[in-house]
């Protein structure tokens, strides 16, 4: 971009220089000789023209670049300037979030003790108050402290006031502790006892039950034997029916059979049914009955058309 610049002022500046009108001289008049040694110096004049524009330019440029070094340090200068306010203010920034900190820490601390005095203020006031009823209990009380040293005074047996009241403290113990000692026999004689009721209610009831399943199981056995009786009844009533029916079947086979033989004679059958095939001869009665039926009916029909034929030709 710079050397852009120069080109175009040193163009400018020449351009500027060769269009200088001279000044009206008898130009014509003059040799050519005359007018290249007059180009010539002109030539130069521009030359040390544009040699003094070019270092005066130069020194623009050199004034230029000192002038943006400069900057560039002031710039840097501002950077860290401004970085060392931007810590600078971080830093306030901290002491101050410190410091609000602190002085919230420290007014709680101070709300804290604070309160804590007016705790140890009210802590006092119900000492001073406690102090005083015992004050007023001691004055009460002192009656019992005169007749304690009047009892040591006639006692052989203790030295100073505290050995009677260690003895009496030491008995105390001693009776509370006896009566602990009862009360946890009473409360173990209190559960023994209601776990012996409870035991003794358990039997009870099992006793009732067991009497209830007892007279339970004497009325089942009353009951079988009522039934075993009736069984033996009907097996003897079972067993008396069966003979009679044996002999009734024994009765029925020996009929059939001979009724067997008498069909089978009586129809010239030959039938080789044995003895003991009692269906077997009933089928075979069944067959000849069928028979005999079929013949009876083809006989009185027969009978019927004589009798019919017989009024017919009478």
């Amino acid at each position: 971009m710079a050397l852009l610049n120069m080109e175009e002022y040193f163009r400018t500046a020449l351009e500027d220089k060769l269009l200088v009108k001279m000044p009206e001289r008898e130009d014509d008049f003059l040799t050519p000789a005359t007018r290249m040694l007059e180009k010539r110096r002109e030539m130069a004049e521009v030359e040390q023209a544009l040699l003094a524009q070019k270092e005066e330019y130069q020194m623009k440029m050199e004034s230029i670049q000192q002038r943006r070094e400069e900057l560039e340090r002031k710039e840097e200068q501002l950077k860290d300037s401004i970085f060392k306010f931007d810590r600078f203010l971080k830093e306030n920034d901290s002491k101050r979030s410190r410091a609000v900190r602190k002085a919230t820490e420290e007014r709680q601390l101070t709300g804290q003790k604070e309160k804590e005095a007016i705790r140890i203020q009210q802590e006092i006031t119900q000492l001073g108050e406690q102090k005083e009823r015992l004050q007023q209990r001691m004055a009460r009380h002192a009656v019992f402290q005169k007749y304690l040293e009047r009892v040591l005074e006639k006692s052989d047996e203790f030295q100073e006031v505290r050995e009677m009241i260690d003895r009496f403290n030491t008995l105390a113990a001693t009776q509370a502790n006896l009566l602990r000692r009862e009360i946890v026999h009473q409360e173990a004689m209190e559960h023994e006892r209601a776990t012996l009721f409870k035991y003794m209610e358990e039997k009870h009831s099992e006793i009732l039950q067991d009497n209830n399943e007892l007279a339970q199981l004497q009325t089942e056995l009353e009951t079988a034997r009522g039934n075993l009786i009736q069984l033996e009844s009907n097996w003897t009533h079972i067993q008396n029916t069966a003979a009679q029916k044996t002999l009734t079947i024994g009765l029925v086979k020996m009929a059939t059979y001979n009724l067997f033989q008498i069909l089978t004679k009586q129809m010239h059958l030959q039938a080789n049914i044995p003895m003991e095939d009692t269906e077997g001869q009933l089928d075979k009665i069944g067959i000849c009955l069928g028979d005999l039926t079929d013949i009876f009916t083809d006989l009185r029909k027969a009978e019927t058309a004589s009798r019919q034929a017989l009024l017919t030709a009478n």
